[in-house]
């Protein structure tokens, strides 16, 4: 890749793993889940509309309204609540680890609805290793508390999965900036009604304050112009790259800024789930590269 698309890289793995730290310090100092979802998507929304409204990405969009909604309840409305409400209890930097099965299920969901790779050995190899590391994350690191916590991180990464099958099958062709920030506008008037009206009681800290803007301006707003640049500069399979080394992100920044634990269970569980997502999602050798268009 370019200097160009290396440095894109590395700050898509940074921006996309800070999301679980400054969730988590939002929610426990007494931020609603559904009010911190609408104080995110009505920023990013105010930041996002004008850019695409500019570059007219939003007028294409009229024609696939209803499966906008179905892929924006999918990929942002219903993922970014339950991963806010089930960090009120789960680590920040496990909630990261969890969410890094993604892949997997992704491979899994390819294959059901009918998708061109091949269930070769190796993947099913990745797959077999990358949940070995999901339930050694559930059976040491979770408590019986956590069960609630559980479902909803189960939900929250079958939709993260779901959300690029729609985008590739249903909406494919559709200009990015104009499919996100009409998702992030749909999803604040949504949560508007509820939001508004359970505002908190006080002015919050300065680090919740802090904390919701970087969540909103940094890990949304930017984050996917930052993400669409590295999909023009490096091609949108290296960009998906980026899932492996988010987790790690989450992990440190949880461990040092929040002081969680770093066991080696984790270890144990990231490792495996990184190598069965790699083995999972690899490119199979019966489909062979096609030559790049100019």
């Amino acid at each position: 890749m370019s200097r160009r698309a290396w440095l894109l890289f590395a700050a898509m793995c940074v921006i996309w793993g800070l999301p679980y730290l400054f969730i988590k310090v939002a929610v426990e100092n007494g931020i609603e889940p559904a009010v911190l979802v609408f104080a995110r998507t009505t920023i990013g929304a105010a930041l996002l509309l004008p850019i695409a409204t500019a570059r007219h990405q939003l007028a294409p969009l009229w024609r696939h309204w209803r499966v906008l909604l179905i892929y924006t309840a999918v990929e942002i409305a219903v993922p970014w609540y339950l991963l806010s409400d089930a960090e009120r209890t789960l680590n920040s930097s496990l909630a990261g680890l969890l969410v890094a099965g993604v892949p997997l299920i992704g491979v899994v969901l390819a294959g059901l609805v009918g998708g061109e790779e091949h269930f070769d050995a190796r993947r099913l190899a990745g797959l077999f290793v990358g949940l070995g590391g999901v339930a050694l994350l559930f059976g040491f690191d979770v408590g019986s508390g956590d069960l609630r916590a559980i479902g909803e991180m189960m939900v929250v990464t079958i939709a993260y999965a779901t959300g690029p099958l729609i985008i590739s099958r249903k909406l494919r062709g559709l200009p990015p900036m104009g499919v996100v920030s009409a998702s992030l506008g749909l999803t604040a008037i949504a949560y508007a009604p509820y939001s508004l009206t359970h505002l908190p009681p006080h002015v919050p800290g300065p680090n919740v304050i802090a904390a919701i803007a970087v969540l909103a301006v940094v890990c949304t707003s930017l984050a996917f112009i930052v993400f669409f640049a590295l999909i023009a500069e490096a091609g949108p399979v290296r960009a998906t790259v980026i899932t492996y080394v988010n987790p790690a992100v989450a992990v440190a920044l949880g461990v040092l800024v929040l002081g969680e634990r770093f066991t080696a269970t984790i270890a144990a569980g990231f490792v495996l789930i990184l190598a069965g997502s790699v083995l999972a999602t690899g490119r199979s050798r019966l489909a062979q590269p096609q030559p790049a268009t100019p």
